[in-house]
């Protein structure tokens, strides 16, 4: 058994595949990260690393268990209603419906920052964790179906599927924490979060719908604008710091 789930380590094309694989899952979690972090972004902060961790743990337990169901994943791209003369699979509609969960998430929270709601301290508390997991749940799911049907047309064995989305949920359980706490330090980047989610959510939808949006330029677009933002922040910061060294030396009044 163990002999032939290691037969692919001698085949260099089998490495590739693994290699590539990895990198796109690893692309294809960002969004995973970007909609925990955003979600756990009001939590108290035991509260939201429970949340973060139960997220990702149930996206690795979602993706590992599509694994094993490859048939049924195949089949999930065959027709099953025709709408408008245009047939939908249940891929198809789960996209949609997982892009138009985004599209409400991302406006409900973009009226919330900019609104400054404050629901107090204990309806946040009773009402983000448990209700926070379950959306997360959602849209993992989404997410998850999304990255296997994207490993099933990468690669062939089973195990450079399995092996890829291990290291990739690795990488991406290594960086939430990390990107939870920048946009909880920096309230502009969530801004920019959300409008991450709106665009992969119109994605989400529109390539539910059969019009494929290329990956490279959604993800383009996305890290441009965080470059953008990065400058931003290191300006603000350097400016902040000149401040109060102008004030740490001015004479006392």
């Amino acid at each position: 058994m163990i002999a032939s789930w290691l037969a692919w380590t001698a085949d260099p094309n089998a490495w590739a595949a693994l290699v590539t694989l990895t990198a796109m899952e690893i692309v294809l979690g960002i969004d995973n990260v970007v909609f925990i972090s955003v979600l756990v972004a009001r939590l108290p902060a035991e509260q939201a690393r429970l949340a973060r961790i139960t997220g990702l743990t149930l996206a690795f337990v979602f993706r590992i268990a599509l694994l094993f169901m490859l048939s049924w994943i195949i089949g999930l791209k065959e027709p099953v209603i025709t709408l408008l003369g245009k047939a939908f699979s249940w891929r198809d509609i789960i996209l949609m419906v997982g892009g138009l969960f985004l599209l409400y998430k991302a406006t409900v929270e973009l009226h919330h920052e900019a609104e400054h709601d404050d629901e107090g301290p204990t309806a946040k508390v009773i009402n983000g964790l448990g209700v926070a997991i379950a959306q997360i749940a959602v849209i993992d799911l989404v997410f998850s179906i999304d990255s296997i049907i994207t490993a099933i047309g990468m690669a062939q064995q089973i195990e450079i599927m399995v092996l890829a989305v291990i290291l990739s949920m690795l990488v991406m359980f290594a960086a939430s924490g990390g990107v939870s706490e920048f946009i909880a330090r920096h309230p502009t980047t969530k801004v920019l979060a959300l409008s991450f989610l709106v665009l992969i959510g119109t994605s989400l939808f529109a390539e539910g719908w059969g019009f494929h949006l290329p990956r490279g330029y959604i993800y383009s677009a996305m890290a441009f604008s965080a470059l953008v933002e990065m400058l931003n922040i290191r300006i603000k910061t350097k400016r902040r710091r000149l401040r109060e060294a102008q004030r740490a030396a001015a004479p006392p009044a």
